[in-house]
């Protein structure tokens, strides 16, 4: 199947982007990104470093420069951090230049999936559930304001989520 256009990815921590990202480049015939891999690339350290030496501002000043960067590209599938539409000028940015999937799961389903991760900075604390839970609230309407589809990741298979997006871009 080919589909016109950038794909991007959006969604909490956890909620499959680059899984599913991978699978849906591969099934459309797109090249696949991930703007936290391609910052670590640029960087050559990892995502926690950059927080402990420039903090999340300093985190977000380069995810945003990447972001500007691979959304002009063409005919790619993008995995987004999870933060990455507190920005306005990422959301625009997302917006302008292809569709926007929020890949929704629950707070629980989160949970149980980055449990142990030590490469997600803002989970090192004492009540990641708590911490999952206010990111969640604080996020959810942003990314649903950008959204031009949701899907719900909760319990499904990789593929019925991927064939879900797919049938979602033919519509």
């Amino acid at each position: 199947m080919r589909v016109a256009g950038n794909i991007f990815l959006v969604g909490l921590m956890g909620a499959g982007k680059t899984t599913v990202g991978k699978l849906l480049a591969k099934s459309l015939g797109k090249t696949f990104y991930d703007s936290d891999h391609e910052i670590e690339r640029r960087t050559g350290v990892n995502i926690p470093l950059i927080f402990e030496l420039e903090g999340e501002a300093g985190f977000r000043k380069r995810e945003a420069q990447a972001i500007a960067e691979l959304a002009k590209l063409q005919d790619i599938v993008l995995a987004t951090g999870g933060g990455a539409v507190l920005l306005t000028e990422n959301r625009q940015m997302l917006g302008n230049n292809g569709k926007v999937i929020y890949l929704r799961a629950s707070v629980e389903e989160l949970c149980h999936r980055t449990r142990g991760d030590r490469n997600r900075p803002l989970l090192q604390t004492e009540n990641p559930h708590e911490r999952l839970q206010m990111l969640y609230s604080q996020r959810d309407p942003l990314y649903n304001e950008i959204a031009d589809v949701v899907i719900d990741t909760g319990g499904q298979p990789v593929g019925t989520i991927v064939a879900q997006i797919e049938n979602s871009l033919k519509a």
